[in-house]
């Protein structure tokens, strides 16, 4: 009778597979949720979120309200819906144009003379000295609140995240066989970057931006919180939070739900960004 020996080492390494796929699916399942609740909130409730009822304020969880209502009387749950479109929409564009300096900016210290990429490079090292939270608050002081320019002083922020690694990208780039020939056929030096150098520098950009979203989420929580980011009463997570503090002792869930869905918005965003960074390292052998 033949014996089957199991491998311990096997089924752990199975069983981590199993684990991150299924952590992945649940993230994504998540992600489509919360992008269905910013398009379209209706969906999922049919409560204005700016309507209040004085009578009803701090009513606990019930069937009526499942996530109770704060000071104001206002649906928690309603708030929570609509806040995703202002909370994420923030952390999204706020991402994007942080990208879009960075590539921008990283790409000119590439390819430019050496004191334009020194002069580029000590900038980056000098927003990237401060925290992302700590430099955007510092712009926000100056400029002012509202949600634009939270979105420009966390782009600006988290530009050099990016800019460095376009930069070190783009410098190995410039030395490859490809960009060397290009430069036998008399190519300008605007054509070889737009074809060849461009293409080949964004390749780990995605999966960064993949997981500064999370980040910017917090940032802009962190900012609405200290009262810079959307004017109320518009609700965003951020500001709900910042409106429970003086609740918090006889109303937990004014603060708990909010907070709840900043930190399953932004382990669900990282989950999906480290199973692209894990594709990604695969792929090019990282």
């Amino acid at each position: 009778m033949a014996t089957t020996f199991a491998f311990p080492g096997r089924s752990l390494s199975s069983g981590l597979t199993r684990f991150r796929h299924t952590g992945l699916l649940i993230a994504g399942s998540i992600l489509v949720l919360l992008v269905l609740a910013v398009v379209f909130p209706g969906l999922f409730t049919g409560r204005d979120p700016l309507a209040s009822d004085m009578s009803d304020a701090l009513a606990a969880p019930s069937v009526e309200h499942i996530f109770g209502t704060d000071h104001l009387g206002r649906d928690v749950w309603s708030r929570i819906v609509y806040g995703a479109r202002y909370s994420i929409l923030i952390g999204v564009a706020s991402t994007v144009l942080g990208v879009v300096l960075g590539v921008f900016f990283g790409l000119i210290a590439g390819v430019a003379r050496r004191r334009v990429d020194e002069a580029i490079s000590r900038v980056f090292d000098a927003v990237g000295a401060f925290p992302d939270l700590l430099f955007a608050l510092m712009l926000i002081t100056l400029t002012g609140p509202g949600t634009g320019n939270v979105i420009a002083a966390i782009a600006i922020a988290s530009a050099p995240r990016y800019g460095r690694v376009v930069r070190a990208e783009t410098l190995r780039v410039r030395e490859s066989d490809y960009v060397a020939q290009s430069r036998l056929a008399v190519a300008s030096a605007a054509r070889r970057t737009v074809r060849h150098v461009l293409p080949n520098a964004l390749g780990t950009v995605p999966v960064l931006a993949t997981l500064g979203v999370g980040t910017a989420i917090i940032g802009a929580a962190g900012l609405s919180f200290l009262g810079f980011g959307p004017t109320p009463p518009l609700p965003e997570w951020g500001s709900m939070l910042s409106d429970a503090r003086q609740d918090l002792r006889i109303a937990w869930w004014v603060g708990f739900f909010p907070g709840l869905f900043i930190t399953i918005t932004v382990i669900s965003v990282s989950i999906v960004g480290r199973n692209l960074q894990r594709r990604f390292e695969r792929r090019t052998g990282a």
